[in-house]
């Protein structure tokens, strides 16, 4: 029979006369009322501790920790065990992102652009699409169609000295890589220009490339976005959600900025005007 021991993360602090205090994964302090079961008990049932003790209370008690999710049986499961994802693109990202992603459990395989429509209705599939440049016209557009059939999809690019992630879509009227660039078009007003830009008349890339830090953490970055989806949990703390966050990484300091990003309805088309006759 496995053992319950502390989740990763928790602890229990014991200040100098006073009783027992957890403090959570997320960092919250909660104060623990161990009955008639001795503090020294409790920490040795849930740490390496040598005590053995068992009663029906501690028993209880400990069920406790384990149904709020501040203890666990058993060796820790990686989040993304289970899930398969398809990585395509720039070696400079993706290699990074393949060893984050299998080191968290995940399946991962490489892939190309016909294998895009393919993939389409494989749940538990995220692809992940990451770019050193702007995406070119009508590249994503087949992506774009995996969420509609419950596969993920999640992708970045770099403009200039800023890599862009946007957000993780993975079901019907989340946002896609099309609605990111109406909402940026909308929200500047260089939005000719920006549309220029993207269609690919600018002059050619200076870079700057990623370096191998910036590339590990917009690894770090797009795999905390699939143990989001992993996990089911929109987000954490007081962050955006996966679905609705885009980031820019800035490539000369690293600094991270998020914005929030929501679809774009769909609207009818404008009626096309009939002739009129004269009377």
């Amino acid at each position: 029979m496995n053992r319950s021991r502390l989740a990763p993360g928790a602890g229990i602090v014991t200040a100098p006369g006073d009783r027992p205090v957890l403090r959570t994964s997320e960092g919250e302090f909660l104060r623990i009322d161990t009955g008639r079961v001795g503090p020294g008990e409790l920490v040795d049932r849930l740490t390496e501790g040598e005590g053995q003790a068992s009663s029906a209370e501690l028993d209880r008690l400990v069920a406790a920790f384990e149904e709020a999710g501040h203890a666990v049986t058993g060796p820790r499961r990686p989040p993304l065990t289970g899930r398969t994802v398809h990585l395509l693109g720039d070696p400079v990202l993706t290699e990074p992102l393949a060893r984050f992603a299998a080191a968290e459990g995940a399946e991962v395989h490489p892939a190309t652009a016909d294998d895009v429509a393919g993939l389409a209705g494989e749940r538990d599939t995220t692809v992940v699409w990451c770019l050193d440049s702007p995406v070119p016209e009508g590249l994503w557009d087949e992506a774009d169609r995996l969420p509609a059939r419950h596969t993920a999809w999640l992708r970045c690019h770099r403009e200039g000295a800023h890599t862009w992630t946007e957000p993780l879509a993975s079901a019907p009227g989340d946002v896609t890589a099309a609605h990111v660039r109406l909402r940026r078009l909308a929200a500047t007003a260089a939005h000719r220009e920006l549309a220029a830009y993207w269609a690919g008349h600018r002059t050619p890339d200076t870079g700057p490339h990623p370096t191998e830090p910036a590339a590990a953490l917009i690894a770090a970055l797009l795999t905390a976005d699939l143990i989001a989806w992993a996990s089911g949990e929109p987000h954490r703390g007081s962050g955006l959600p996966a679905r609705r966050r885009l980031r820019r990484i800035d490539l000369r300091d690293l600094t991270v900025t998020e914005h929030p990003v929501l679809p774009v309805p769909a609207v009818a088309p404008l009626p096309v005007p009939t002739a009129r006759t004269a009377p």
